[in-house]
């Protein structure tokens, strides 16, 4: 029901009560007639308090009229304060007039009991009858009108309401609708005063008559009070206690000066600040409210001019020229050495510093020597407040009317060498099937990426173009000029922007990732990647496939393009810079991804491998060919003989963890094996998958911190795993609310990661502060949230790019105690995870133990049931996969421990068994 059928109900109601309430009155005058009547023998006090009755006004009850008897008898004084008081002046209506009627500026008012509530003046509880004023502030009002507009109540009395001088706006609750309505509302200050001293003066009346009953009725007496002896409570303590004391001596302080001192004369000289310690004080302004004064506003006007001077200089231009010199170290002979070891100058040298040698290595392992405080100085001193300021600001956002209204942002990368440069791909927002209904217009309709810039909010700084909608695309992390991006319709296409690079305001010599990485052979193996260039992608799609990409061009084509150099011409503006692979790339690994049982394949949406681009721990941990790898051969595996110039990386891990279409988490081997039955290089069957999500796979993220660590986003649902424990996640949230979009971890600190929601908000958990729900959670769009990136600018500024499905790309800077990191926070997040593992561990040990349990019930139960026959029964079909189970595992035990004493695995490399 809405406000203002309520206001026509309410009205109503009212009506009917006031008619009930005139009844009455009649009832009540027709009794008083009958009272006079048997009255007329009384003395004469009583008949004039009987004519005052019948002049009173109808509404008074009964008990009242007693009441105004015993108020007029003889020897008493009849109060006259209505009378008397100079109310009667100012607008009170005498006694021949309307009783009903309103004082001036005085009018009924209907509050719903949504209004009531908003101004927390519900009708019976927190204005009544006995107490039946409320002052409401003028401010809310106004704040009501302008969120309600007409709706609001006080809506027919919005001019009287912003003349109204004062602060606070009466309103008083009408019990029995006398006027019409619930509350009457007093829009001056005199009618206000006005209702107020009316309530004075009834309740002083009230007061009186009440007292002159106690003295008719009772007689008091006076009792003196005795007196008792004082019984102690321990007050006496508290306040003994509670006194301040001296407990120590006081101090005596002189101040001496030397008598030749007083007078002499004082030379100031100019120093530097830095030179003394607390040298110079900084005195900021800031605004005392205990000096606020308001200042009279002047006009005037004030110009000066500076001194100019025309100077001029000339610098001699040096050409460059390379330049270079070359030294020898000086160098002792092991003679020399030896010689100088011997000596007893040497071993007394030793001696002598053996001890601050000692010490000094000590200093290092409690602190960091090299740790630089002035870099990092003010660190908590940000352009957006304290270090308690924990919201997400908007530092930026771009739009295109043009190219990027009313189309949703799927991917956001920003660029890794030059600051303030960002880029996302924008698509339609259709589902399949309305794009095959709008196919004509979708394919109308240009697919492109945008790079923005910061020193250009409004215009995109270059614009790529794509055959399809572009729904994921990254930038090379060691040539940054070239793009790679997937289609909606399976192409994988590829860009060359080094011509346009100076668009972007590259900074000269930027500065590329030299770093070793790792490549991928036809077979899946792992070698070093000595190249120094990132020449490989992977990808995947719904056709149930993980696909490596290689860009590099073979020999032969590599031959074949120079001789065809001038007879074949790229399109204009089109670089030649892939060209070897248009219309002829291919992947050259294939990862199919088929579940173990029978009912369809894995359609993954989402990939994460262990590697990243320049990690070197893959080299330390021990390199050798595979032509040697027994584990490999033994395991059934393919591989191809090394060149010799290309290492084979033993501690590069070849599983992929990929989220599907149906919320499944799959953990997978990309290298081929040879199949023992078919004698097939294929795929393996996965290690294991779990469904965990309700939803498809929308985010898989490893954390920055730990590379076995994954953060998988799909549905209403997110959850954490470790590369590992193959027995399901060790964390898993709660279904929330609102369905979930993508997440990222936090690039500084380890335990807080940003998840997207499709109501437009950001939740932030921090896992060393809440792990059942987010600490923060952050409105950024009304629209539903497609893809985020936070990206460490600076030191001191961290930014996260949101994009939403309205095509705006907001960028927001994260406060300092979300990304300063605080101590030891590795080390108490490498804990939280230890004992998530050993709570999952001790899971699927109780999970164990009750499955063996049910299964000894279970045959005790048959054995008492049938005897001999139930116990000879066959087993059933869970208890062979069961014992076919425990077999394999002490299969792969014993295996493993005896390829451990070959020293050809380590302890780490445990084989997983399928789920």
């Amino acid at each position: 029901m809405s406000d203002a059928d309520k206001k026509e109900v309410s009205s109503e109601g009212a009506k009917e009560e006031t008619e009930k309430i005139k009844e009455d009155k009649k009832d009540d005058n027709k009794e008083a007639a009958q009272t006079e009547e048997k009255e007329k023998d009384s003395s004469e006090a009583e008949k004039n308090a009987n004519s005052n009755a019948e002049e009173e006004p109808t509404d008074v009850k009964k008990p009242e009229k007693k009441a105004s008897k015993v108020k007029n008898k003889p020897g008493k004084k009849e109060s006259k304060v209505l009378k008397d008081e100079p109310a009667e002046a100012i607008g009170e209506a005498p006694e021949e007039a309307n009783p009903e009627a309103l004082p001036e500026n005085v009018f009924p008012l209907f509050m719903t009991s949504k209004t009531q509530e908003i101004y927390n003046c519900k009708c019976d509880e927190d204005v009544t009858e006995e107490n039946p004023f409320k002052f409401i502030p003028k401010s809310d009002i106004l704040e009501d009108m302008k969120m309600r507009a007409a709706v609001c109540d006080f809506h027919p009395f919005k001019q009287q309401i912003l003349d109204y001088p004062g602060e606070d706006v009466l309103i008083v609750y009408d019990f029995e609708f006398k006027h019409g309505q619930n509350f009457i509302v007093a829009l001056t200050e005199e009618a206000k005063e006005l209702l107020l001293k009316v309530s004075e003066t009834e309740e002083g009346e009230a007061g009186e008559e009440g007292e002159e009953e106690e003295e008719d009725d009772t007689v008091y007496m006076y009792i003196p009070p005795e007196p008792k002896d004082w019984v102690s409570l321990g007050s006496e303590k508290e306040i003994d206690e509670s006194t301040v004391k001296e407990t120590r001596r006081k101090l005596k302080v002189s101040v001496k000066r030397i008598r030749r001192d007083f007078g002499a004369p004082t030379a100031f000289a100019d120093r530097n600040v830095a030179d003394v310690k607390d040298g110079a004080v900084d005195c900021t302004s800031y605004d005392d409210n205990n000096f606020d004064i308001k200042r009279i506003e002047l006009d005037k006007a004030v110009q000066a001019i500076s001194e100019q001077v025309t100077e001029g200089t000339q610098t001699d231009w040096k050409y460059p020229r390379n330049a270079n010199t070359q030294t020898y170290p000086r160098e002792y002979t092991e003679d020399e050495q030896a010689a100088l070891i011997s000596t007893k100058e040497c071993s007394d040298f030793v001696n002598e510093v053996a001890f601050d040698f000692h010490q000094a290595l000590q200093q290092n392992e409690i602190m960091n020597v090299f740790y630089v405080d002035w870099v990092h100085l003010g660190d908590g001193d940000d352009a957006f407040g304290s270090k308690a300021d924990n919201h997400l600001k908007e530092y930026q956002s771009f739009t295109d009317l043009q190219f990027s209204k009313d189309k949703m942002i799927t991917c956001i990368q920003w660029h890794r060498t030059i600051k303030g440069v960002v880029a996302t791909s924008v698509a339609e927002k259709l589902s399949f099937d309305q794009r095959i209904d709008h196919a004509a217009k979708v394919i109308m309709t240009p697919s492109l990426i945008l790079i923005w810039s910061f020193a250009d909010p409004i215009h995109p700084q270059l614009i790529l173009e794509a055959p399809d909608d572009i729904f994921s695309f990254a930038f090379n992390p060691t040539d940054p000029n070239h793009i790679v991006g997937g289609c909606l319709n399976g192409q994988i296409v590829m860009w060359d922007i080094a011509a346009h690079a100076d668009r972007l305001k590259q900074q000269r010599g930027s500065n590329r990732n030299k770093k070793r990485t790792v490549l991928i052979n036809k077979m899946g193996v792992p070698q070093e990647n000595a190249s120094l260039q990132c020449t490989q992608l992977l990808s995947c799609a719904t056709d149930h496939c993980v696909m490596l990409w290689d860009t590099k061009a073979s020999k032969m084509h590599t031959t074949a393009m120079y001789d065809d150099k001038k007879k074949a011409q790229q399109p204009s503006g089109v670089p030649d810079t892939f060209k070897h692979l248009d219309l002829i790339w291919k992947p050259i690994l294939r990862v199919t991804l088929s579940k173990s049982e029978p009912g369809g394949d894995h359609a993954p949406t989402k990939f994460s491998i262990q590697e990243r681009q320049g990690d070197r721990s893959a080299l330390s941990s021990g390199t050798e060919n595979r032509e040697n790898d027994v584990t490999q051969t033994m395991q059934g595996g393919f591989h191809k003989p090394s060149s010799g110039k290309e290492r084979t990386l033993q501690g590069v891990k070849t599983y992929v963890y990929v989220g599907t279409e149906d919320g499944e988490i799959v953990y997978a081997d990309w290298m081929p094996q040879k199949d023992q039955d078919t004698g097939k290089i294929q795929t393996p069957k996965p290690a294991y998958y779990h469904v965990t999500h309700d939803g498809p796979v929308v985010s898989m993220q490893r954390s920055p911190f730990f590379k076995d660590i994954l953060l998988s986003v799909g549905g209403w649902t997110l959850a954490l795993w470790k590369e590992g424990v193959s027995s399901g996640p060790i964390l898993e949230s709660s279904a929330c609310h609102v369905k979930l979009s993508c997440a990222a971890w936090s690039p500084t600190r380890p335990g807080v990661f940003f998840v997207a929601k499709v109501d437009g908000s950001v939740d932030v958990w921090d896992l060393l502060d809440k792990t059942h729900e987010p600490a923060l959670s952050q409105s950024v769009s009304p629209t539903a949230i497609m893809q985020i990136y936070p990206f460490q600018v600076t030191q001191k500024q961290q930014l996260i790019a949101v994009g939403d499905i309205a095509g705006t790309l907001h960028i927001l800077e994260i406060p300092w105690s979300l990304r300063q990191a605080t101590p030891n926070e590795t080390t108490s997040v490498a804990n939280y995870i230890e004992r998530e593992v050993k709570r999952r561990a001790f899971v699927v040990e109780r999970w164990n133990f009750r499955e063996k349990e049910k299964r000894e019930l279970e045959a005790d139960t048959k054995r008492k049931a049938g005897g001999m026959a139930a116990a000879m029964a066959p087993p059933t079909e869970e208890e062979k996969e069961l014992r076919l189970r425990q077999e394999y595992e002490a299969y792969l035990n014993e295996e493993h421990n005896f390829l451990r004493e070959l020293g050809i695995v380590q302890d780490e490399e445990i084989p997983l068994p399928a789920a």
